[in-house]
């Protein structure tokens, strides 16, 4: 048996920044500590701080007055900025850089007065995030191509358009080009708001679907981008199964495969891939790896002042 790994493993820099975060103010800070939602949507991550006296929440009214608060990679709500300085917490924000610059892409548009049609999923919260940045009035959320038609909005308007970070690049696509179609006018940022580390993952995918009778995704079932992999797998006609962990594969799946492919999120941590190759190892042996260079192994973004 062969298992190929795909070239995109271990943490994007938005992620490995907002974790270095947390490390950082729990070693300067200690605790308590707060966190505005999870800081990234893995379990092992937050089970790692809540081990360490982190405490996570979903309502910044939980947070004691005075006390410091980490806001998560996936960012935050003006609203939430705003009674954060009320109660005078102490906030860190460890939104990932390149949320930061979708959020300043909606205000931007925002403040033109335009319609911002924003592309994601309902409820997550970098879109609940992004969307707080736009006056509700010129807010527009959509999550599939289907939903362009039943947009209340004149086609001869100037509309913006902004997307969720981790979507499907070839489903986001679609949803733009038929955007463009229903508003000749349909102006968006200057570069596409799906960050880097999403559109490796899932082009790392397609190279596995070339090569693989089977994909195994490691993700947490709440990670948007760990899902999107999963999907792109099978929408390539490769079985593909999501894991958050090594306890949670079944190798039966495993039974009569040549070539498996292993992909990860981009808030897994290496060691979760290393656990689901040994216990493939103890099953079925010899096992060949093969590896390829990462294309993110030199991004890194700077941490935020704590």
């Amino acid at each position: 048996m062969k298992i190929f790994l795909a070239r995109t493993q271990g943490f994007c820099a938005g992620v490995a920044r907002a974790i270095e975060t947390v490390e950082q103010a729990l070693a300067t800070c200690g605790t308590p500590l707060y966190i505005f939602h999870e800081i990234v949507h893995n379990t092992a991550v937050v089970e790692s701080f809540r081990s360490h006296g982190v405490t996570f929440v979903d309502d910044i009214n939980l947070v004691p007055d005075g006390s410091r608060v980490i806001f998560s990679a996936h960012g935050v709500p003006p609203a939430v900025v705003a009674r954060a300085a009320a109660k005078q917490l102490v906030t860190i924000d460890a939104t990932c850089p390149l949320v930061t610059r979708v959020h300043q892409e909606a205000v931007k548009f925002s403040n033109k007065g335009m319609d911002v049609v924003l592309i994601g999923h309902k409820g997550h919260e970098e879109v609940t995030g992004t969307a707080g940045h736009v006056d509700p009035a010129l807010l527009h959320i959509i999550q599939k191509k289907e939903d362009v038609e039943k947009l209340d909005i004149p086609a001869h308007k100037t509309i913006g358009f902004i997307t969720q970070t981790t979507l499907s690049v070839d489903d986001t696509r679609e949803i733009i080009l038929k955007l463009r179609a229903r508003f000749p006018r349909l102006t968006g940022p200057a570069k596409d708001n799906i960050c880097y580390a999403t559109q490796n993952r899932q082009d790392a995918i397609k190279e596995l679907a070339e090569q693989c009778d089977l994909i195994l995704i490691c993700g947490s079932a709440n990670s948007s981008n760990s899902n999107r992999l999963r999907e792109k797998g099978e929408q390539l006609g490769i079985e593909s199964h999501i894991i958050d962990n090594a306890r949670e594969l079944d190798l039966q799946l495993l039974e009569g495969r040549k070539n498996i492919g292993i992909s990860s999120g981009a808030s897994v941590p290496r060691h979760i891939v290393e656990d689901v190759i040994e216990k493939i190892r103890e099953r079925f042996y010899p096992l060949e790896i093969m590896t390829f260079d990462n294309p993110e192994k030199d991004i890194h973004f700077p941490l935020p002042i704590l």
